[in-house]
């Protein structure tokens, strides 16, 4: 299990817009067959913070994820929300329990 961390800091006032769009994004990509997991969180002491964790199968549902209409429609909907680039921190998942297919 790969399990890729996503950190984004919103700009101010774009909270809702960043939600919505991951909000879908999210309920796509957990029907895809090599995604485990798919949660977004945000911190509790600021609000334009957010985290998406994604469990994947393996490498190539990495791959075919980013491939989707569903990615690049949040990609091309968040970029310019974004007040600084995201980061990308990958883990082996030990214990990752499904939630998607």
């Amino acid at each position: 299990m790969i399990v890729i961390f996503i950190r984004i800091r919103v700009t101010p006032g774009a909270e809702d817009r960043f939600v919505a769009a991951s909000l879908d994004n999210a309920r796509h990509s957990i029907g895809e067959p090599g995604i485990a997991r798919f949660d977004l969180v945000r911190e509790v002491e600021d609000a334009t913070r957010f985290v998406l964790v994604e469990a994947y199968r393996d490498e190539a549902a990495v791959a075919a994820h980013k491939e989707t209409a569903h990615y690049a429609r949040w990609k091309s909907a968040v970029e310019p929300l974004m007040a600084e680039p995201r980061t990308r921190m990958v883990y082996d998942g030990i214990f990752v329990p499904e939630t998607g297919n």
